[in-house]
C-alpha cells in the first residue's frame, strides 16, 4: 500500500493515522497517534477456513512495551510477561466492537494485534487502538467494509468532555467508551458517579456525533479488493432434512423453563438429527450444525416476538426470584449471598491494612490500589468439569465490571482506612453472574460495616428486534443473552448509575429505543434494591470479631524519622510491646492495627507519645538525665529534655541539687517556656505550689 499520512480533530486533538509504512507483511497495519501516544495495529488472516467450523475464530491482543514510557520492565527476567489486567480489558474493548462487523461465514484465522509504542501519560491508548482496528481492517483485504471507531466521554464541571486527558479523568464524573459505526453504536463501557439515565443518553449520542465523522473520515482507506463476502452455503436438501426432523421439537425445547433440561434435550436433539444425516450427508456437519442452530435461534425468537412469552414464562419486565443472605460465613470479615433464578454468587469482604494494598506497576508509574474485587468462575457453576487455571479473560472483564459499579460508593481513605478485598465466587450460573456480583458485593460490605454510600444493584438487559417488532426483556438469562440483540448490563443506587457495559448485535439501535431499556433497568434495579434492603439496609454498626482494628494517627512528616528510629528501633519496639502492626506513609499518616483492641489503643499512644511536642504550661513525668552546679536536665518526652534550674527545683531556697533529685529519678515537671531557641525550660516548683494549693 502507499504511504500516506492523515489527520482529524476530535474534541480538542488530533488523531493522526500512517499507513504503508510500518509491518506491511501484514493483511492491514497502520500507526495511530493522538499526542505522543503511538499505537501500531496490526490485522492478520490466514489463507484458507478452518474445516468444519462454524463460528469466527478471531484473536485480539493489546500489549504494552514499557519502553513506550521510558520503562525497564520489573522482575528477573526485565522483559514484558503475561499481560497485565489494563492489556486484557483493552484487548477486550477491541475483541467486543469489532467481532459483530465479520461477516457471516468468516472462518478464517483472524488475528488483530495491537502494540503501544509510545506512552505520554496523558492521552489514553485504548482509543486510538480500537481506530487503529478499524483502519487496519479497511486497509486489509478482508471481507470488513464498514468502518467503525470509537471515543471517550468524561462529565468535567457538568460539560461533557471528548476524549479527557488522564488529569481530566481524576476529576471526571463519568468514563464512557463508546464504539459503533456510522449508523449505530456497537459496544459501551462505562463507569458513573450516580449519573441519571437521562444524562447517560446524552453522553452516547454526544459520543456517536464525534464516532460518526471518525468513521466518515475512514472511507478514503478502504481497500477497493477486498475479498468477496463469504457466503454460507446451506444446500435446499439438507436444510429441509434437518427442518422437518427439528422444528416442532425445537418449539418445544425452547420452552423448556429449567436450564439444564432444556439444554439436555437439545443436545440430545442435535446428536440424534446428526447421526442420522451423517450417512446421508457425509462431511456436511458443519452444515447440519448450522441449521439446527439457526432453527433453535428462530424458534427462541418467535417465543418472544409472537408469543410474548419467555422461555421460563416469566413477562418481559419481570425479575427472577431473589433470596438474599448476610452472614453466610462466620469467620469471614463479611458475606453476602445471593441468588436469582439459577444464578447465584457467593461474594465476601476482607479487610486489611495499607500493607495489604495492591502494587499496581502500570505504565503511568506504580500505585497502590486499596479497592480490589476479584471474579472467579468455576466449571462446577454451569455444570462442566473444567479445571481451574488462572483467571480468563471473561473473569477479569466480569471482575472490572463489578469493581466499577462499587468503587465510586466505597468510603474514602480518611473515613475508612483499611484496604478492601471483594472476592465473588459464581456458585451456579443462568445469566449475568457480574451484576449478581455487584448485588452480592453490596451486601456483603454492609455485613463487614463498610460505610458504603447506598445499596447498589445490578442487572442485565436484552432486546430481541425483528423489523418493526421489539421486546426488551428485563434481568435476562443465558439463552436470552446468546439468542438476543443486546447484552445490556446496569449497575447503580436508588440515585443514579454507577457502571453500564453494552454489546449491540445490529444496526439502528434507536436512542428512543436505548433510552427505553435504561428506564426498564432502573425499574428492575429499584426492586432487587427493595428485596437486598430487606435483607440488609445499612452497613453493621461494628466491624467482624475477627477483621482488624484501625485507628489513623497523623503525623508532621518531618516527625517520621523520629518514629522509626535508628534502623527502625523506635518502630518495631512499639510493635513487639504492643502487639499491634504499624504502618507509616510518606504523608505523615500512620495506621496502627491488630485484631485485638487493647493493642491499637497501647500503639496509639506510644506512637503519639514518641512524636508529641513539648507544650509550655503542660505537665510532664519524666527522668532526671544530667546533673550540673545550675540545675538538673530531665526528659520529658523521648529525646526531648529540658532544663529545671536550681532555683525551680523546689518551694524552699536549695544550696544543692543532689539534694533534691539524682540521675534516673522521675519528677513531674510543668513547662513554663521554650525559649526563641527552642529551649525547654521546666519548673518542679511550680507542680508543687499547685498541688498545695489544690
Amino acid at each position: 500500500m502507499t504511504q500516506r499520512t492523515e489527520s482529524i480533530k476530535v474534541g480538542d486533538k488530533d488523531i493522526i493515522i500512517e499507513v504503508g509504512k510500518l509491518a506491511k507483511q501484514a493483511n492491514g497495519s497502520c500507526l495511530v497517534r493522538v499526542g505522543d501516544t503511538s499505537v501500531l495495529v496490526n490485522a492478520v488472516a490466514g489463507k484458507e477456513p478452518r474445516e468444519n467450523c462454524d463460528f469466527l475464530p478471531l484473536t485480539v491482543d493489546y500489549r504494552e512495551r514499557t519502553y513506550a514510557a521510558g520503562k525497564i520492565p520489573g522482575g528477573f527476567f526485565k522483559r514484558e510477561g503475561r499481560p497485565r489486567e489494563n492489556e486484557i480489558l483493552t484487548s477486550r474493548l477491541i475483541d467486543r466492537t469489532i467481532r459483530p462487523l465479520f461477516p457471516e461465514g468468516w472462518y478464517v484465522d483472524t488475528q488483530v494485534a495491537a502494540i503501544l509504542l509510545s506512552y505520554d501519560a496523558e492521552n489514553d491508548s485504548d482509543i486510538p487502538s480500537i481506530v487503529g482496528a478499524s483502519v487496519a481492517l479497511m486497509v486489509s483485504d478482508m471481507p470488513v467494509k464498514t468502518p467503525f471507531a470509537a471515543v471517550r466521554v468524561g462529565r468535567v464541571e457538568g460539560k461533557y468532555v471528548i476524549n479527557p486527558t488522564i488529569t481530566q479523568q481524576k476529576t471526571s464524573e463519568l468514563d464512557l467508551v463508546v464504539s459503533g459505526t456510522e449508523d449505530a453504536i456497537v459496544m459501551v463501557e462505562a463507569g458513573a458517579n450516580e449519573l441519571s439515565e437521562s444524562e447517560i443518553v446524552d453522553a452516547l449520542k454526544t459520543a456517536h456525533d464525534e464516532i460518526k465523522k471518525i468513521c466518515r473520515f475512514q472511507k478514503s482507506f478502504i481497500n477497493q479488493s477486498k475479498l468477496p463476502e463469504p457466503k454460507v452455503d446451506v444446500p435446499a436438501d439438507i436444510k429441509k432434512s434437518v427442518e422437518d426432523m427439528v422444528l416442532s421439537k425445537a418449539g418445544e425445547i425452547v420452552k423448556i423453563a429449567e436450564k439444564s433440561a432444556r439444554e439436555n434435550e437439545w443436545s440430545s436433539l442435535k446428536k440424534n438429527v446428526q447421526q442420522t444425516l451423517a450417512e446421508k450427508y457425509p462431511e456436511k456437519d458443519a452444515v447440519i450444525s448450522y441449521v439446527l442452530e439457526d432453527v433453535f435461534y428462530r424458534k427462541a425468537r418467535e417465543l418472544i416476538l409472537n408469543e410474548k412469552t419467555r422461555s421460563d414464562g416469566r413477562k418481559f419486565d419481570e425479575i427472577r426470584p431473589i433470596e438474599c443472605q448476610v452472614g453466610v460465613l462466620p469467620r469471614t470479615h463479611g458475606s453476602g449471598l445471593f441468588t436469582r433464578g439459577q444464578t447465584q454468587a457467593m461474594v465476601t469482604v476482607t479487610l486489611g491494612n495499607p500493607a495489604d494494598k495492591q502494587i499496581m506497576d502500570e505504565l503511568e508509574g506504580e500505585y497502590k490500589e486499596r479497592f480490589m474485587l476479584h471474579y472467579n468462575f468455576p466449571g462446577f457453576a454451569t455444570g462442566e468439569p473444567k479445571p481451574e487455571r488462572s483467571s480468563s479473560r471473561r473473569e477479569i472483564g466480569h471482575g472490572a465490571l463489578a469493581r466499577r459499579a462499587l468503587r465510586p460508593l466505597i468510603p474514602s481513605e480518611d473515613e475508612f482506612p483499611y484496604a478492601l478485598r471483594i472476592v465473588s465466587d459464581i456458585l451456579e450460573s443462568n445469566g449475568s453472574s457480574s451484576m449478581a456480583s455487584v448485588c452480592g458485593g453490596s451486601l456483603s460490605l454492609f455485613d463487614a460495616g463498610v460505610p458504603l454510600r447506598a445499596t447498589c444493584a445490578g442487572i442485565a438487559m436484552g432486546l430481541v428486534k425483528e423489523g418493526e417488532k421489539h421486546a426488551v426483556l428485563t434481568d435476562i438469562m443465558g439463552m436470552e443473552d446468546h439468542l438476543g440483540d443486546m447484552d445490556f448490563k446496569v449497575a447503580g443506587t436508588k440515585k443514579g448509575i454507577t457502571a453500564l457495559q453494552m454489546d449491540i448485535k445490529i444496526s439502528g439501535l434507536s436512542a428512543e429505543l436505548m433510552s427505553e431499556a435504561l428506564e426498564k433497568a432502573r425499574v428492575g434495579r429499584m426492586a432487587i434494591i427493595e428485596k437486598m434492603e430487606a435483607a440488609i439496609s445499612s452497613p453493621r454498626e461494628d466491624l467482624s470479631a475477627y477483621a482488624p482494628r484501625m485507628v489513623t494517627v497523623m503525623i508532621p512528616q518531618s516527625k517520621i524519622g523520629e518514629l522509626i528510629g535508628p534502623g527502625g528501633k523506635n518502630i518495631r519496639r512499639i510493635q513487639e510491646e504492643s502487639g499491634a502492626e504499624i504502618n507509616i506513609e510518606e504523608d505523615g499518616r500512620v495506621f496502627i492495627s491488630s485484631a485485638d483492641k487493647t493493642a491499637v489503643d497501647l500503639a496509639k499512644q506510644m506512637v503519639e507519645f514518641l512524636t508529641a511536642d513539648v507544650e509550655v504550661g503542660k505537665t510532664y513525668k519524666g527522668k532526671v538525665t544530667r546533673i550540673l552546679n545550675f540545675g538538673a536536665f530531665v526528659e520529658v518526652l523521648p529525646g526531648k529534655e529540658g532544663l529545671v534550674h536550681i532555683s525551680q527545683l523546689a518551694e524552699r531556697h536549695v544550696k544543692k541539687v543532689e539534694d533534691v533529685v539524682k540521675e534516673g529519678d522521675e519528677v513531674t515537671v510543668k513547662v513554663v517556656e521554650i525559649d526563641s531557641q527552642g529551649r525547654v525550660n521546666l519548673s518542679r516548683k511550680a507542680v508543687l505550689i499547685e498541688q498545695r494549693n489544690k
